[in-house]
This record gives C-alpha cells, structure tokens and sequence, in this order.
C-alpha cells in the first residue's frame, strides 16, 4: 500500500487523485456516433497495419491463435496472398503490427484490426475522447478473433464490410448518434451484464435504430433487411459497443498519482493492466486464473490464451463487476448463482466508489463497484473477476467462464508507483 513517504505521492494526494479519476470515470458520457473502415476513423492508421490485443510485442513473441489471427488478418486485407508471405511480411516489417489500445482501440480475444475493417466510433461527450471498436463477426465459433481464418471465416468478414456495417452505420447517422450509457444501465436491469451476456442490451440498440432502419426500406437503402436479421439473431453484437464505451470511458480516467487501473487486457504470452496515475504504461504478468464451462466435446487442456481486451467492460464496472445482474450466465460459463452473487460482493473491497448510473437491482439497486484500485487488490489479495469466452489451441470458441487477473501485474504496478518510476 503506498504510504506517506512513497514517491508516488502522500497517502491524502492518492486519495484526491483517485477521487478524481474516478469522478471523470462515473462522469463520462459515451454516445456511438459513426462506423467507418479503421483507415478512415483511427489517427495514424497505416494500410499496412494489423492491429491485436495485449500490451505491444514483437513479431515473434506472437504465438498460437493470436498469431494465426495476425496472419489470417494480412490474408484478408489482402496484405499477403498465401501464409509464407504473410508471416516474411511480419518478420521484414512490411506487415506492421500494433497493439490495439495504442490506437484508442479495443478488440475481442486476438482483437484484429485491418485497415478495411469498419469500426464503432464512440465518443466520449463529457471529455471528447474518443474509443473504437470492431464488429462481431457473428455467432459461428470459428471467428478470425478466435485465431480462424478459411473460407467461412472471410465470406463473414466481408459481409460485415459489404452488408452489416453499411447499414447500421447509416441508421446510427441518421438517428444523430447513440447514447450508450442509459442504454447499457437499462439492460443490467433486463438481465445483462454487458460482457459475456448482452441479450437486452442488443434489443436495446436495435430499437434504437428502429426508426431510422425503417426510413431506410422507404428510401431503397440496400441490404436493410438482411443487416437486421443478423442482428437479431446475434446476441453478441452489442458487446462491441460496450467495449468501445468502456474504452472511452475508460481513457478520460488518466490523473496523475492515482492508483485506479485504467485498462485490463491480455495477450498470448500474459495478462496486463494500466494505471491512471502511470499512463500508457502497462504492468504484465503470467496469464489469468481460469474456471469455467467447456462445449460439449471439448477438454481443459484445450483452453489457450490468444489475447482479449474485453476486460475493459470490467475497468469500468461493468461485466464480471455487474455479474449479479445476469445470474442466468451460470448456464453458459458454469458456478451458481450464490458464488456469482459472492464474487460481485467481494469486488466491492476492491473498488474505489459505486456507479452512479449502472447499478445492481439483487444489491437494492446498489450501484456496480467501480475503479478497482491496485492499493487494495494488495492489501487484500482479491483480484478482479471478468466474464470471458474460452478459446480452443486449435482454434475457435470452446467454452465460456471466468478469470481472475493475476496478482503480479498489481505488484509491479504498485512498486514501479511507489518508487515514482513511470518510464516504460
């Protein structure tokens, strides 16, 4: 715990930093307004870039499914006509590699980016920062953010760049943007979480746009009808959308001297977390701890890490800082109701304040705990809990359950702190 005389401020200037990353926290106002390809909506987005999850790494430290995602990505945008020139791309430098939250970005476990890619532009209308996020390829478990890439994997990657995209985001210009935040809180009373569980949150959001789609039909826009019934059908599409508020959000927390974690994410090789008080920097440690519920035919020595950056919906308090609210995951991802109920209690010891606007109708409409800080991950020795899909080592969704971050990033990120270090 920082004390006194730490070099990373008085016990009174951490608690006023973190009192104020946390109010910039509660205060943030995410509203969707565009989708457009990655090249035209991120700064500095290179055609020759990929973009994945996890704090930055070189080429060959990418492992696994995370690197066959980086390769089935170059594949897709065309980068590279076969695997062998895809992976002397990577290793020359032609093919550029980057790590998602650089970029004010945020991708699903591989989290892979192109520059064709369309992507959600949220904006963060209290700080004016803005957060991306790419769309969910659908429902099939052989997703190229699970390290696929075939045949199938890029007919669905091109019908969200032909079909998907196009229209949701002509329908979001049209109905002047989105506010997110309202949206989001109604859907933790309708059974969501926002991470693993997004069933009314997506109904939400369609009807949203409902009005505009259907001035759409009259206007002969095309592909309305098919784009709908994707969504539809798609209980996942909004967690991209939750991810990018998360990430705007989660971007306007950045205080000197506070202790407030202001990103999660991990990649193949381990788990990271960020700071508000220390900026980009990220602490890593060795992968999560997992439990969790395999499909049917699938084995534990199966599961692998690949990356995943979902964990941003946790930083702000949501996903497994909100499980309470979806007790039904318990079929999905395995436990029970009482340990679900249990594991968001106990985030309460670790967080700085409650949520003034996403709030848990189980706890007496308290609201979710929110801004874990690391000061009290150490004192107390519980770590986050974050609702997550489990990949498969050869590829694809294999089950879905819980992790908990490992409690070495918080060390590092406390020691390098306390001793006023803030260099990389």
């Amino acid at each position: 715990m920082v004390t006194a005389t730490s070099a990373g401020g008085t016990t009174a200037t951490v608690e006023a930093a973190n009192a104020e990353a946390f109010a910039r926290l509660d205060a943030a106002d995410p509203w969707v307004v565009d989708v457009v390809p990655a090249r035209n909506a991120i700064p500095g987005y290179a055609d020759n870039l990929v973009l994945t999850s996890g704090a930055p790494m070189e080429w060959q430290d990418y492992v696994g499914g995370q690197r066959e995602a980086l390769i089935g990505g170059a594949l897709f945008e065309g980068l590279a006509r076969t695997r062998a020139e895809a992976i002397a791309g990577f290793e020359s430098g032609a093919i550029r590699i980057g790590a998602c939250h650089d970029f004010g970005a945020v991708g699903s476990l591989a989290g892979i980016y192109t520059a064709s890619m369309p992507v959600f532009v949220v904006e963060n209308r209290t700080h004016g920062n803005i957060g991306f996020c790419n769309f969910y390829e659908g429902k099939e478990p052989r997703r190229l953010n699970y390290g696929c890439y075939d045949e199938g994997v890029h007919e669905r990657l091109v019908h969200v760049n032909t079909v998907l995209a196009p229209v949701v985001g002509e329908a979001i210009r049209r109905s002047g943007g989105v506010s997110l935040k309202p949206l989001i809180a109604r859907a933790l009373r309708m059974g969501d979480e926002v991470h693993s569980r997004n069933a009314a949150a997506s109904l939400l959001f369609n009807r949203e746009i409902l009005p505009a789609t259907l001035d759409m039909v009259r206007d002969g826009f095309p592909g309305v009808r098919e784009a709908m019934v994707h969504l539809a059908e798609n209980d996942y599409f909004f967690l991209r959308l939750s991810m990018a508020a998360a990430k705007a959000s989660a971007d306007a927390m950045v205080v000197p001297g506070s202790t407030l974690v202001s990103a999660m994410a991990f990649s193949c090789r381990g788990f990271a977390i960020k700071l508000a008080g220390l900026g980009d920097r990220w602490f890593e440690g060795p992968p999560p701890v997992h439990e969790g519920k395999l499909f049917a035919g699938h084995a534990e020595d199966e599961i692998t890490w690949m990356g995943g950056e979902s964990p941003i919906t946790e930083t702000i308090g949501l996903g497994g800082l909100a499980q309470a609210c979806a007790l039904t995951l318990q079929e999905y991802q395995g436990g029970s109701p009482e340990i679900m109920i249990e594991r968001n209690r106990q985030m309460y010891e670790i967080t700085h304040g409650e949520n003034a606007v996403y709030r848990i109708p189980l706890f007496g409409f308290r609201g979710t705990p929110t801004a874990i800080d690391a000061r009290k991950v150490l004192r107390t020795g519980i770590t986050p809990v974050m609702d997550v899909g489990l990949a498969g080592r050869d590829g694809g969704q294999i089950g879905a359950g819980i992790i908990r971050a490992p409690l070495e990033c918080f060390e590092m990120a406390m020691a390098a702190f306390t001793a006023g270090d803030t260099t990389g």
